[in-house]
């Protein structure tokens, strides 16, 4: 099944309503990457750590969006990033802030709880010269953790993604600002923004489909269990297809302030 969730409302980053402490580069960097966290407190700095590499010749810039986080983590953050914004919580909210953000000319999406490789501003700058018809694209993806199950899964991933062009934000999409500005940013809902995304741009282009591996997490699926998680994701998936409206997914999702977040702004919850 790769239908895509139906169509959600988009609402532009409020760039007034955000707080930001900016580390200004002498030059535009060619790469924005964009991270949403939330409670990330125990891996933040690992995280950002590892990312200091990119971010030294002045070609990346990393814009952290918290999305109201309890255990400090935007102060963690922000000597080792160059702009922590706080935007209200939900992924698709938090990173169109972020790009709003951004000056870089290419835009990637970044999970906290997800490795890049280490030659990744290469990677992309032979990727863009090699695929000129190609504005977005993702990784391939390991999923790291103590389950002999989580190689099969990201096997999965990666050959679904293959044949269908869809791709999620474990897999780090990345994508040419002005076509993300194009059509408009990440749709306005608290879950399966990626897939929707994806399902946006290659309508336009077709995405390239880097070899090369992210490791992300595998703990939602060693927490909840791997098999349960499969049948959750899809089965939301289906509802949202179905129509069930982005509030109760959130909730089922267990994404709770997501969901607090889309009632306030008059989402409808049933």
């Amino acid at each position: 099944m790769n239908q895509q969730p139906p169509p959600a409302s988009r609402t532009p980053a409020n760039r007034d309503s955000l707080s930001s402490t900016c580390t200004h580069l002498t030059r535009a960097p060619w790469l924005s990457i964009v991270m949403p966290v939330h409670d990330e407190a125990a891996g933040i700095v690992q995280t950002l750590i590892a990312l200091s590499r990119l971010r030294a010749g002045g070609d990346c810039e990393v814009i952290v969006v918290d999305g109201g986080s309890t255990d400090g983590t935007p102060s963690l953050a922000r000597p080792l990033c160059d702009a922590v914004l706080s935007s209200e919580p939900g992924r698709a909210r938090q990173m169109n802030a972020g790009a709003a953000r951004a000056r870089g000319e290419w835009l990637l999406f970044l999970h906290a709880d997800t490795d890049l490789p280490d030659n990744t501003l290469a990677l992309l700058k032979e990727a863009v010269t090699t695929h000129r018809r190609s504005d977005w694209g993702r990784f391939d993806v390991s999923i790291k953790g103590e389950s002999p199950w989580l190689p099969m899964i990201a096997a999965m991933m990666n050959l679904r993604s293959r044949l269908t062009s869809i791709s999620t934000g474990d897999q780090t999409q990345f994508v040419q600002r002005s076509t993300f500005e194009a059509i408009g940013g990440f749709a306005d809902m608290p879950l399966m923004e990626d897939i929707w995304l994806s399902a946006q741009l290659k309508h336009l282009t077709p995405p390239m489909n880097l070899t090369a591996r992210v490791t992300t997490s595998g703990r939602r699926w060693e927490t909840h269990g791997v098999w349960r998680t499969i049948v959750k994701m899809w089965g939301l998936r289906l509802a949202a297809w179905c129509g069930v409206s982005p509030a109760r997914l959130a909730r089922l999702y267990g994404y709770r302030a997501a969901a607090q977040a889309c009632e306030q702004r008059g989402m409808p919850h049933a």
